[in-house]
Formats: structure tokens, sequence, C-alpha cells
């Protein structure tokens, strides 16, 4: 029975997956999250916030080790942690909270996450950025998020 639930649950998974802008994406991060398997879609946004919650905080740990070591960076640096930092605190505390109430403003926060990420990036000088993978991961993660939002609306 419980095998039958979860192939059940997953195909929740696949489906939702199937309707966003990179499916393989989509399914790499829902399955490596346990909370996927008994998720609707509601809780499948959550799982997805809280990878973009975790990719802020990743990236802004190597803003904190780059700054050190990259003394000509300092001032996009500077600026990456404070778009990052927005994306953490303020981005991810609002599509959160939208998402079980309305999910319109959970669409708005996720938007400003990838714009956030993309100015970032957009401050280094050509050919330079040190976060141009993260940045990057962000932006693919947010445009999945994205998706899945529009699906609650």
């Amino acid at each position: 029975m419980a095998t039958i639930m979860g192939v059940a649950m997953g195909d929740i998974v696949d489906k939702t997956c199937k309707q966003t802008p990179d499916y393989t994406l989509c399914v790499t991060l829902l399955r490596s999250d346990p909370r996927s398997s008994s998720a609707d879609t509601v809780g499948l946004g959550l799982i997805l916030v809280d990878k973009i919650k975790e990719l802020g905080y990743e990236t802004l740990g190597q803003i904190v080790m780059l700054y050190k070591n990259k003394l000509m960076l300092r001032r996009p640096l500077h600026e990456c942690n404070l778009r990052y930092k927005t994306i953490v605190d303020v981005d991810v505390h609002t599509a959160i909270i939208a998402i079980k109430g309305n999910p319109k403003f959970a669409e708005g926060a996720i938007v400003d996450a990838g714009v956030e990420a993309s100015v970032c990036e957009g401050g280094f000088p050509k050919g330079q950025s040190p976060l141009t993978s993260l940045t990057q991961n962000m932006i693919k993660i947010c445009d999945v998020t994205r998706a899945i939002v529009r699906m609650l609306l």
C-alpha cells in the first residue's frame, strides 16, 4: 500500500515538473527532499522556496570568502551581498507566507529573487564574476518555482 501511495505522490512531482521550464531540475530538486513524497502543489512550491533559501545562504557564504581574497571585486561583491540578503530575508519570507495565502504575491517575490541574482551578476566587469554558476542556478530555480506558483493562481 505504501508503494502505491509513493507512486501516486511521485506522479504529482512528475506531472507538476512537466509544466515547468526545466523538468530535470524540477524533479531533481523535489525528489531530493523527502517532503515531496506527500506534498501537494503548495507543498512543492514551499520545498522550492526552501531551495532558493539554501542557495541564497550558500551564495552569501561564497561572497564572504571571496570578499577576503578578491580585493578588486569588493564593490560588486558588496552589492551582491546586499542583493542575496534581500533574497533570503525578504523574498523567501514573502514567498512562504504568500504561497500559503495569496500566491500572486509569492510570484512577485520569486521573480524579484531572480532579478536580484541577475543584477548581482551584472554588477561584475564582463567575464569576472566568481558567482556565475551560483547566480545561474538561482535564476533557474526561480524560474521553476515561479512556474509552480503560477499553478496556484
